[in-house]
């Protein structure tokens, strides 16, 4: 979803409660908090003003008990979340539209202060939530026609089930939550509960006991052969072999009755879901049991060949597996439990923690190369993610230390798996670099919704060019090696060329020039580097792309303004990790990924290499709205970029009369007269 001002609603208008609003916005507030040895007023801690300043759009002193549950929305946040519960409370006993100024603010925030601050920094794993749901959503789509495969016939009360249903859930390791489809509607765990008994039994005998007893390779058979491996053992916990052996496992030394176990087990799924019970389909219990001979078999097998602990009782340990595959979730509640195994064994929506960080690891390998049938090979290959499916058509997928997802569809492919699911992750991981290999350095067309939209523009291409303003040619090569390309554009259509060129880099120019970039790119407005070095009158790079044939464009001649016009300031160059990213938002119109950086102390007024400013984007896109915004937030209206111009230059030479006007009316001055 768009994060563009202009498309969201108008906000309310606010009465003001502090008559003197604040006197020079968030521009100010990074000098405040970001300055070596500043300190904040008594009334006021830097931090929490970045917070109130991110919010307040219209620089009042009064922001809305809307503006702040919008903000956790966005970013995923239910405002249920365990985490928030006194501020939330806080929030209710406020009427809606009623302004709240900063102390009231601080006052709100503070039982919950550190998640406020990520949530509001955008600093939870999903940087770009609402474009991440729009993503799932079309992935969704693309799915929801796959009618292959059909549903499970050997259990008869998984072949009643409808086959049209389809849900995608998403939970992520910050207790981020979108669900789409049947997310709400109860289906059977099935094979879906190995994973979690194999963690249980991990957790209640220890590793060394466990393993005595099943192994951890994948068997190359099916997933119910009759088999077991050379120390007669089952071959890992994920078939069903492995999983009636961990269920004899989970036997504990006080247990008196089966009951016990499964309370047990019970309560260990309830504490995966961060605290929602899950539910018992009896009817598919009855129906498990009695269509349950390969299981015998197999467990008589295996009590042949000694593999049980001594005192096992076969009849009360299978009865115990059937129940533990007739437990009942919902999707959203699947992907709980999948976000707490990516989490390495803590909830996100309840902070509990379920498992140990060692159990999670052991269980995550074995999911990884064991978990979906006799299709585990090719999912680890293709997919490359931790996952198990079960017959009654759920597929628990973990991307791990990011989120756990789950699809739950009937229809099943010839392996035992959902066709929708298997259908779901092809496309997931085409679309993000989910795979456990994406990360491999290298260029890749891949999204990662670990980095907002902003941050992707802005670091596909300024690192490169910033390298080149300052003539690094051994990081150009690096980069070229990875893959990116140098000729890469910014949001002025400057390339590394241009920078090199109006810097007078000569060395860096004649090694891309060697390794193929365009000799005569032009920029938004019609320059090309041979223009740069010829108005920064830089002759061995004029002389170096003479050679190669490059060419001048249509840019007007550079500025030279004398006297400088009064309260026009040249921008200066501001080190700051965040300004490109800043600039990159204010050209596409993103004034929520500006509000982010608020919080996180950006300054408006910084600019980057060609001493570009984010109003001189805004000005130049014409974003009327961005443009209003940076005027509340009081900086400075006429910064001059390298060439001389203001942003009312810009709004004027790309035919934006709002904005212009806008400046106009508010002291914004031209550089000088267009040529």
């Amino acid at each position: 979803m768009s994060e563009n001002h202009t498309n969201q609603p108008e906000k309310k208008s606010k009465a003001r409660t502090n008559p003197q609003a604040p006197a020079a916005g968030a521009a100010k507030i990074a000098a405040v908090s970001t300055s070596e040895g500043a300190a904040p007023s008594a009334e006021r801690d830097a931090r929490e003003y970045r917070l109130f300043m991110s919010l307040d759009l219209d620089n009042s002193g009064a922001i809305l008990r809307e503006d702040i549950e919008q903000a956790f929305i966005s970013e995923g946040i239910n405002l249920d979340d365990y985490r928030l519960r006194e501020t939330a409370q806080a929030l209710r006993r406020i009427p809606r539209g009623t302004p709240i100024d900063y102390e009231t603010f601080c006052a709100i925030i503070r039982p919950s202060i550190l998640l406020v601050e990520r949530t509001l920094q955008g600093n939870v794993i999903i940087r770009d939530f609402e474009g991440f749901c729009g993503d799932i959503q079309r992935l969704y789509d693309a799915v929801l026609p796959n009618t292959s495969g059909r549903v499970a016939q050997y259990i008869p009360q998984l072949a009643r089930v409808d086959p049209e249903q389809l849900a995608v859930a998403v939970c992520t390791i910050d207790g981020q939550r979108f669900a789409v489809g049947d997310a709400g509607v109860d289906f059977c765990v099935q094979s879906c509960c190995k994973p979690i008994n194999y963690c249980a039994a991990l957790e209640l005998r220890g590793e060394a006991f466990v393993h005595a007893h099943v192994g951890r390779e994948p068997s190359g058979r099916s997933f119910n052969e009759i088999a077991l491996n050379d120390a007669g053992k089952p071959h890992n916990p994920l078939i069903n072999a492995g999983a009636i052996m961990c269920s004899a496992l989970l036997r504990q030394p006080d247990e008196v009755y089966l009951a016990d176990r499964f309370d047990h087990i019970m309560a260990q799924w309830q504490a995966l879901t961060g605290g929602e019970r899950a539910k018992f389909n009896n009817a598919v219990y009855l129906s498990e049991k009695t269509t349950a001979d390969r299981n015998f078999a197999l467990a008589y097998f295996m009590r042949e060949n000694k593999a049980f602990p001594p005192g096992t009782d076969l009849e009360e340990t299978l009865e115990f597996y059937f129940q533990c595959c007739s437990i009942e979730v919902n999707a959203a509640q699947m992907a709980t439990v999948a976000a707490t195994l990516a989490n390495g064994g803590i909830c996100p929506t309840s902070g509990e923690r379920v498992f140990s960080t060692k159990t999670v690891q052991n269980c995550l390998s074995l999911m990884y190369s064991c978990g979906m049938y006799d299709f585990s090979g090719e999912f680890a290959f293709a997919i490359g993610l931790p996952a198990k499916s079960g017959v009654g058509g759920a597929l628990m997928i973990v991307v791990p230390n990011v989120m756990g997802i789950c699809t739950w569809s009937p229809r099943l492919d010839k392996m035992g798996n959902s066709g929708r699911g298997i259908d779901f992750c092809k496309r997931l991981v085409e679309a993000f670099n989910f795979h456990n290999y994406d990360t491999l350095t290298g260029h890749t067309s891949k999204k990662d919704p670990r980095i907002s939209r902003v941050q992707a523009k802005a670091e596909s291409v300024n690192e490169l060019i910033w390298a080149a303003s300052k003539g690094d040619v051994g990081a150009i090569q690096r980069m070229d090696v990875r893959g990116i390309p140098l000729d890469g554009a910014d949001y002025d259509g400057r390339t590394a060329l241009h920078l090199a060129a109006a810097e007078g880099r000569h060395r860096l120019v004649a090694w891309l020039l060697e390794h193929g970039v365009s000799a005569s790119p032009r920029d938004r407005w019609g320059n090309t580097p041979l223009d740069d070095a010829h108005q920064q009158r830089h002759p061995a790079v004029i002389a170096a792309l003479e050679r190669v044939g490059a060419v001048r464009g249509d840019s007007v001649a550079p500025l030279t303004v004398e006297p400088p016009v009064p309260d026009a300031v040249q921008a200066t160059q501001k080190e700051s990790e965040m300004i490109n990213e800043l600039i990159w938002a204010a050209s596409m119109g993103e004034l929520r990924a500006i509000q982010r950086m608020i919080a996180r102390g950006a300054d408006l007024e910084g600019a980057d290499y060609d001493r570009r400013t984010p109003l001189h984007l805004a000005a130049a896109e014409g974003h009327v709205a961005i443009v209003k915004f940076l005027i509340d937030q009081r900086v400075g209206l006429s910064p001059r970029d390298r060439w001389g111009f203001c942003p009312l230059d810009d709004a004027t030479r790309h035919d934006h009369p709002a904005v212009a006007a806008l400046l106009r009316e508010h002291g914004g001055l031209s550089g000088a007269t267009l040529v």
